[in-house]
């Protein structure tokens, strides 16, 4: 599928830019000889939206490596790059565009749904960044502007909610791998991420003409959000070329990646099986012909440690290696932008705010087990892993249950302990963010070592657009690009 899918990337780009070429004509328009079918746009877009990304891993203290000094897990990172612009927004553009001539609103609605994704991830990346003249090559806007990170988030509010309001459900939207054509629960994916960028705002009081917490209790009020794991904004794989789950057949995961002790002991400590399908047993215990489903036969390593002294656990056989099925499923399980049981924890720490009336507790309650129908429904063979176990005793175990009375501090703590758990492979830097905006769970980092608020922009925009990113850098961090300049949406 993907490389139909490729081509029409190509055909995409050269679109944009005005070149011709012999290429197959596909869906051709003899008055514009660059018309693309969009549905085959929006089959591209998904499929490079929902990739999976390991880097976050290792900052979130899920992962750590043994070959060497990773830069991620001792937050030594620097900068990062701007590819999402041509990967992703560049064929994002080109879908509402062509969407536009045959007037199919569902196309731009997603449209606007991609562009709120990419740039919400980008500005949460870097600070200020091109927004409202980015992708405009046509315009022939080369060196475009930085927007203010306050400007970027009001922005994609407004384009969500024009999406909301664009989007026939009634209509099915043909090439959507995410959905099936459901433009019903597309709805809800474009309302709920609302929510989620709202609540990644939660140390700001407005954005632009938005009251963040109005705005959100507004939108959960009288919108269509999800309600089960069914609506999961999630891409599943496929055995096919291209199409196979990202990490499949990746060497370093068979090789030199193992499980922190941090991520694995908040398992252990709850007796919590999900452990079992995130990590591998350790050889001591394989060898000692531990069951499966023995919390004392995994361990991890040291996040903080020198990767020296975390090889030596391998030597020692006491490290637990990553689930292998990460590796070698070549389906594996699907990949999240955002799922429902995400919401539920945003729907708990919005009442725990008392920005909406109801219980935390309940939203709590279902995001858990929302989390617990994901892997026994797409782990293989689960059952080896959760015989027995029941969700609604594990909801009421000391360490685990929620408490609607407790500080604020305290249910924070709770919520973002347990929606950490759910994120292994799952939804990119959120947790990392949700680090950063709440304390919680208290990452633990190398002494004189703090963990990053963002990452450098990268080097071909000083190349090549130098004086707006300067005029950028001195707005917002007094003229400094580092790691560790506070972006606006902490402050």
């Amino acid at each position: 599928m993907k490389n139909i899918i490729k081509s029409i990337f190509v055909v995409g780009l050269l679109a944009l830019t005005s070149c011709e070429s012999n290429l197959d004509k596909i869906n051709e328009n003899p008055n514009d000889q660059a018309s693309v079918d969009p549905k085959f746009l929006l089959t591209y877009v998904s499929s490079n939206a929902f990739q999976v990304n390991g880097d976050n891993m290792y900052a979130s203290r899920m992962m750590i490596g043994t070959d060497g000094e990773n830069t991620y897990q001792y937050m030594k990172w620097s900068d990062a790059s701007f590819d999402v612009y041509t990967k992703g927004l560049l064929n994002t553009v080109k879908m509402m565009q062509e969407a536009e001539k045959i007037n199919n609103k569902n196309y731009q609605a997603i449209g606007k749904f991609y562009r709120a994704y990419y740039f919400f991830n980008l500005s949460l990346r870097f600070g200020s960044i091109p927004y409202t003249e980015a992708v405009k090559g046509e315009s022939q806007i080369t060196q475009p502007k930085y927007d203010s990170q306050e400007t970027v988030m009001a922005g994609i509010l407004t384009e969500l909610k024009e999406a909301n309001d664009l989007i026939n459900s009634n209509d099915k939207i043909e090439g959507d791998i995410v959905y099936n054509g459901d433009a019903t629960k597309w709805k809800k994916l474009i309302n709920s991420f609302r929510l989620k960028i709202l609540m990644t705002m939660s140390k700001k009081t407005t954005l632009g003409s938005y009251n963040v917490a109005t705005e959100f209790a507004s939108i959960a009020g009288s919108q269509s959000l999800m309600t089960s794991v069914t609506d999961n904004g999630e891409l599943k794989f496929a055995d096919a070329a291209d199409s196979r789950y990202t990490m499949f057949n990746n060497s370093g995961y068979g090789s030199s990646l193992y499980m922190a002790n941090y991520f694995i002991d908040l398992f252990k400590a709850r007796q919590d099986p999900r452990l079992f399908t995130f990590a591998a047993q350790t050889t001591g215990a394989k060898e000692a012909g531990k069951p499966i489903t023995d919390f004392t036969g995994y361990n991890g390593g040291n996040p903080t440690s020198p990767y020296s002294d975390n090889a030596a656990l391998i030597t020692a056989k006491n490290i637990s290696k990553v689930n292998d099925r990460f590796y070698k499923d070549a389906t594996n399980e699907p990949s999240s932008i955002l799922s429902y049981s995400e919401l539920e924890f945003i729907l708990a720490e919005a009442t725990a705010r008392g920005w909406i009336s109801g219980s935390a507790k309940t939203h709590y309650d279902n995001a858990i087990k929302a989390s617990f129908t994901f892997y026994q429904t797409y782990v293989k063979n689960s059952n080896q892993y959760f015989a027995g176990f029941d969700v609604n005793n594990y909801l009421a175990t000391p360490l685990v249950i929620y408490d609607n009375s407790a500080t604020l501090p305290t249910q924070l703590e709770k919520i973002m302990t347990q929606k950490y758990m759910t994120m292994f492979h799952q939804a990119q830097w959120t947790s990392y963010y949700d680090y950063l905006r709440t304390g919680f769970p208290n990452y633990p980092l190398q002494t004189g070592v703090s963990a990053p608020f963002r990452f450098r922009y990268p080097q071909s925009e000083y190349n090549y657009n130098s004086a707006n990113l300067q005029a950028a850098l001195a707005a917002q961090y007094g003229g400094n690009d580092n790691i560790n300049s506070k972006p606006w949406w902490l402050q």
